[in-house]
């Protein structure tokens, strides 16, 4: 089933007085306010932030170990999100007599759905490399080594460019409006790759995560039951618990808050008979979107040693002397 736009809800732009197709007219407040506020603000700092991320760890050498590869390689998706998708999309919410052709349409759904993809699918991982960190420290140098590292990697982008792309030769269709590109609507490939692209890495994020989270608590546990005498312990090992329910809640509930929303719109639109606007699915992507820009908070601010980092960048350290080795662990 087709989604075709109830025309009793939008007004005929003037772009379309020869044109059987219909589209809204946007507010010129609204315009004004999403371009300054919402598009520009979140795409500026999507790419602030992670360009922070990406200068830490290639310039620090401290920060040269597989654990910040794969942040990095987030940090680098979450960009093009910023300057890619980001900016595109804002020039579509807010200029209603943009056109494109239906191949720069799809272009533009598959960078969207590749970096989108890539980012969970990176966080995915770097949820397996918490896992060998804290549940099997010993294994943790053999099973999480560069080269492991670089093959999810290498694995992530890849599979993301082969699900996004697909639409390029697989030939699926877009709703297009003379040229102005919509939210594709394709039921099946919908959930097929919400299944592969936000279910799937969701439940082995939580899986992976609540399994850190009670081996922590066991870890407190036994450093209790040992030194029961001193309350300094007991004052540190509710710190640790504390910290790690912290950690994981934000983790966690950051990622969930952000795509949520948009993967259950598009996963059940069909099934409600398409009652879900589309001007809500846009906001939802929307919102999934931010998760790029609130990433660089959760993985790179969250560590004091990406703070210091930072500090050094953001004051222009940098380019009056050679911080590379700094002691920042």
């Amino acid at each position: 089933m087709d989604l075709i736009p109830n025309t009793t809800d939008f007004n005929i732009h003037p772009c379309f007085e020869s044109s059987a197709c219909i589209m809204a007219i946007t507010p010129s407040t609204i315009r004004l306010f999403l371009y300054m506020f919402v598009g520009s603000s979140v795409s500026f700092l999507t790419i602030g932030g992670n360009l922070l991320v990406i200068t830490s760890i290639i310039y620090f050498k401290q920060l040269h170990t597989p654990t910040n590869y794969l942040i990095l390689s987030l940090a680098v998706a979450d960009l093009l999100v910023g300057a890619l998708v980001i900016l595109f999309n804002m020039a579509l919410t807010v200029k209603s007599c943009i056109y494109f052709g239906d191949l720069v349409c799809k272009m533009r759904r598959s960078c969207d759905i590749t970096l989108m993809t890539t980012s969970i699918l990176n966080l995915c991982c770097i949820s397996i490399d918490r896992y060998y960190a804290v549940c099997k420290p010993l294994l943790y140098r053999s099973k999480m080594n560069e080269c492991v590292v670089a093959i999810m990697i290498l694995l992530s982008w890849s599979f993301s460019a082969l699900s996004g792309f697909s639409i390029m030769f697989v030939g699926f269709r877009d709703i297009v409006c003379n040229g102005r590109c919509f939210i594709f609507h394709i039921p099946n490939s919908n959930i097929v790759g919400s299944m592969l692209s936000f279910y799937l890495p969701v439940i082995v994020m939580l899986s992976i995560y609540l399994r850190i989270f009670f081996v922590a608590q066991q870890q407190a546990r036994r450093i209790l039951d040992i030194s029961r005498q001193t309350t300094q312990c007991v004052d540190n090992v509710s710190k640790m618990e504390k910290k790690a329910t912290k950690t994981l809640a934000i983790v966690m509930g950051v990622f969930l808050f952000c795509w949520t929303p948009f993967f259950l719109s598009i996963t059940f639109n069909p099934v409600i008979n398409y009652a879900v606007p589309l001007s809500v699915t846009e906001t939802f992507v929307w919102l999934g979107w931010s998760n790029s820009m609130l990433n660089p908070l959760v993985y790179g601010f969250f560590y004091s040693w990406f703070r210091k980092a930072f500090k050094i960048i953001v004051t222009g350290k940098i380019f009056i002397g050679n911080f590379t080795n700094t002691k920042l662990l």
